[in-house]
Parts: C-alpha cells; sequence; structure tokens
C-alpha cells in the first residue's frame, strides 16, 4: 500500500517549507503546452510523423477536457471513495462510468485514423474488457495501436475525477512507488523548480497526479545503494535515466532547471535513444509511456 493516503480536504494551506505530499492535476489540463512541446521536439527528429500525431491526439484530449466536462452525478460519488482503504481511484478496482466511453468516441470526431476507427466499431464490452487488460499491466492483451487510443480516453477520464477529488494528501512513512491517487505507475521524475526546488515527484502515466519521494532512491523497489546516472550528453543534462543494480529497472528523470521548456510525456516520448541505450546495459523500464506501449 502506497505511504500516502489521500484524505478529505480540510481548510488552511500548507505550511511554508512543508513537502506537499500530493500535487493533483489541474482542472484546466495542460494539454495544449504538451502539444506545442511535441511540435517543437518533432522538428528534425527521426520521429517527427509521430510526435507530430502525438500532438494532434493531445490537443483532441484538450478539446474533449472542454466540451465533455464529468457528469455531475459523477463529481458527487468522489467524496465517498475517500474511505482510507487504499488509493481512492484505484485504476484495477475503481468500476468505471460511462463517461470515458464517450470520451473514445470524442476522439474518433477529431481524429481520423483507421485504427480508431475499427476500434469505435467494436461493443462497449470489448472495449471495456481492452481497459481493464491495460489498466491491470496486461499490455500483451492488446494492440499496441488500439492501446494508445484507448489509454488516451482513460488517462483524460481519471485525469478530470483526479483533478476534482476532494482530498489532500497525508504521508505516513515510505512506499511510494505507486500513485497514491489511482494505483497506476510513474511515467517519470522531476526535480521540481520554484517553491519545492530540488524536490522530486514522481509523474503518474493514467491519472497525471504528481507525488513525493526522496532522491536518491529507487522509485521502484526503494533500495538506495545501487543507483546509477545515465545520460547522452554533458553531465548537466536536462533528462537523465536513474537504473537500479537491485531490481535491474529505470525510470527517466527530467531536470527543469536545466530546460524550462520540459514538458514529461513530450520529452519522455522524444527521448527514445536513451531508453534505448538504458536497456541495453540490461535494465527494464518500470514504467509506461501513454504514447508508445509494448506490443
Amino acid at each position: 500500500m502506497n505511504s500516502i493516503r489521500m484524505t478529505p480536504l480540510e481548510g488552511g494551506q500548507a505550511a511554508v517549507g512543508e513537502i506537499v505530499p500530493v500535487l493533483l492535476p489541474s482542472r484546466a489540463g495542460d494539454y495544449l503546452k504538451r502539444a506545442a512541446r511535441l511540435r517543437v521536439l518533432a522538428v528534425g527528429h527521426p520521429m517527427t510523423d509521430y510526435l507530430d500525431f502525438v500532438a494532434g491526439l493531445v490537443e483532441s484530449q484538450q478539446h474533449l477536457l472542454q466540451r465533455l466536462p464529468l457528469p455531475s452525478a459523477l463529481l458527487e460519488t468522489l467524496p465517498a471513495l475517500l474511505d482510507g482503504s487504499g488509493a481512492p481511484l484505484d485504476c484495477r478496482r475503481h468500476v468505471r462510468h460511462g463517461h470515458w466511453l464517450a470520451l473514445l468516441r470524442g476522439l474518433g470526431e477529431h481524429i481520423e485514423h483507421p485504427v480508431l476507427e475499427d476500434l469505435l466499431g467494436e461493443d462497449d464490452e470489448r472495449l471495456e474488457a481492452q481497459a481493464d487488460a491495460l489498466l491491470r499491466g496486461d499490455f500483451h492483451q492488446v494492440h499496441s495501436a488500439e492501446a494508445l487510443f484507448l489509454w488516451a480516453a482513460l488517462s483524460l477520464y481519471f485525469r478530470q475525477l483526479a483533478a476534482h477529488l476532494p482530498a489532500t494528501g497525508k504521508a505516513h512513512g515510505e512506499g511510494r512507488q505507486h500513485c497514491p491517487v489511482c494505483a497506476s505507475t510513474p511515467v517519470a521524475s522531476s526535480i521540481l523548480t520554484g517553491a519545492q526546488a530540488g524536490l522530486r515527484y514522481l509523474h503518474c502515466g493514467l491519472c497525471e497526479s504528481r507525488w513525493h519521494m526522496v532522491r536518491l532512491k529507487c522509485s521502484n523497489c526503494e533500495a538506495t545503494g545501487a543507483l546509477d546516472y545515465w545520460s547522452l550528453g554533458a553531465p548537466r543534462v536536462a533528462v537523465k535515466a536513474e537504473s537500479c543494480g537491485e531490481c535491474e529497472s529505470y525510470l527517466k528523470v527530467f531536470y527543469p532547471e536545466h530546460d524550462r521548456d520540459l514538458e514529461v510525456l513530450a520529452d519522455d516520448l522524444a527521448t527514445l535513444g536513451l531508453d534505448a541505450e538504458v536497456e541495453r546495459e540490461g535494465f527494464g523500464r518500470s514504467g509506461v509511456s501513454p504514447f508508445l506501449f509494448p506490443g
């Protein structure tokens, strides 16, 4: 169980210098910033066409965020989920509302792609089964091209829920490998600047909540004595991979202080060359890119 518990929101603000355990995603969405970053990164990139395509997908997510807000009946269920039994939106146990299917169909109104067209021709029962497989981490059961669109809708759905969750995080120890909001895995971590300067926050690949985890500790097994850092450039680069010799996993770490325009999901996709090099050293990625599924 994650050592950060989500509890009902109380009045008041965090004290100066206090570490905020969880940063919920903004309700307004950051999709347009992400899309713009993807288009910048696409220029001259070996994956130019794909980065531009994903930018269009992300722009569609922003349109749907504004056009299809959470139904009021769904919003009313959120306080009851804060029962202290675990992640309130645990993606493996959460009973999904049909809103996520509406978001998936909404993607089809913005994007013309044969895979998405075929996917939307499936009945709801099969779509739900595929969603269950993805959220369980059984990626081999879903074609990677279909997973891209399914995850885009699921992520938008869980992000909407997380953004409206009337909760705050309470830290009570270690054990922070999974998102305290939805129990999914992190896509990467960032060393923040500003009010949280120097603190590391893991970024959920599903609901996009961020949660604090101390540095110099493996984000997968929490070992501290066998960490190495890999990069494709000089020591002071904006993207590194943190590998662990104990569990033989790795996850990227982003340093906005070295590049103010960094966007975690966009830059993660654009730095797959780093993944390839670290995997050649025998490490396996502990999280999955929302834009590039196995298979």
